[in-house]
């Protein structure tokens, strides 16, 4: 008890928690292994290639926005319970502001303009995204439980929806749950895959582009990259497709074009030539249709 009688205990509790809280956010933020470079792109990794670039930047925009909102609201909470405490007023109940329509209306329209602006961009940048353009190159990318087949320098069928067409000289690699794969790309060309999968649902994830997209029995779906930078790599399967679905990985490497051309004339003479059709005639069992 305090010399005018009055019990400080729970205010003390609430200062000890207030500051246990804090103490914990400052570990959670200084022990995530995330160095100062890292904390500008909140969580995602470098992208590497140009269409990355508008996905980290809409990233950022939806967290700084977010940010902003919570720092707003928590704000006026704080406000509120340090202004209008009942040991400084003496008020039971503060003044309340119901019926107040300008107040009110705010409260409406600030929400309406938000959301709006989140619609705006995100549709903006998903319409950037999706579009397909006259890419150099193309690449048919098979799913199958549990790898991924890359089909190089096919032909493509525009009346054809279902499947790839064949028919094209190129040249094809694929992988096992043991062996990853390797998709190689050209620098600074555009290449469109084409996502085709002959069992279940998967999703095909280049990570370090930050794109990602399911691959659809029965569905041809589409999106581009144009990579920026040289090297080496991760890939992975996003959907749930079965036993093995943790070892469908595989690696994306980024070389040269005259490299890229190489690569393709290599393939071809180890007899990797022609295409694999769209996947694997037996699910789960890898017996490649030549």
């Amino acid at each position: 008890m305090s010399p005018n009688g009055s019990d400080r205990s729970p205010r003390r509790s609430m200062r000890r928690k207030l500051l246990s809280a804090l103490t914990l956010g400052l570990v959670l933020a200084t022990a995530t292994g995330c160095s100062s470079n890292d904390l500008p792109r909140l969580g995602l990794p470098t992208p590497r290639d140009v269409q990355g670039r508008t996905v980290l930047f809409l990233w950022q925009g939806s967290w700084i926005a977010a940010l902003a909102v919570g720092a707003l609201v928590w704000g006026l909470i704080l406000w509120a319970v340090v202004f209008y405490r009942r040991s400084r007023t003496k008020v039971e109940v503060p003044p309340q502001f119901r019926y107040n329509m300008p107040l009110e209306a705010l409260f409406t329209v600030v929400p309406l303009i938000m959301v709006s602006v989140f619609f705006f961009y995100t549709a903006r940048d998903e319409n950037y995204l999706l579009k397909t353009s006259d890419a150099t190159n193309h690449i048919n990318v098979v799913g199958f439980q549990w790898s991924w087949a890359f089909n190089y320098d096919y032909q493509v069928n525009p009346h054809d929806q279902t499947a790839a067409n064949v028919n094209g000289p190129g040249a094809y690699d694929i992988g096992t749950p043991t062996e990853e794969p390797t998709l190689w790309l050209p620098q600074g060309v555009t290449t469109e895959f084409d996502l085709t999968s002959r069992d279940v649902i998967h999703g095909f994830w280049p990570i370090d582009f930050l794109m990602k997209m399911d691959v659809i029995p029965g569905v041809v779906n589409h999106f581009e990259v144009t990579p920026t930078a040289l090297g080496t790599f991760r890939g992975k399967c996003t959907e749930l497709c079965g036993v093995d679905h943790s070892q469908m990985l595989f690696n994306v490497k980024v070389v040269t074009p005259a490299q890229y051309q190489a690569h393709l004339l290599a393939l071809r003479a180890k007899g990797q030539s022609g295409n694999v059709p769209s996947g694997i005639v037996t699910t789960g069992a890898g017996n490649l249709q030549k």
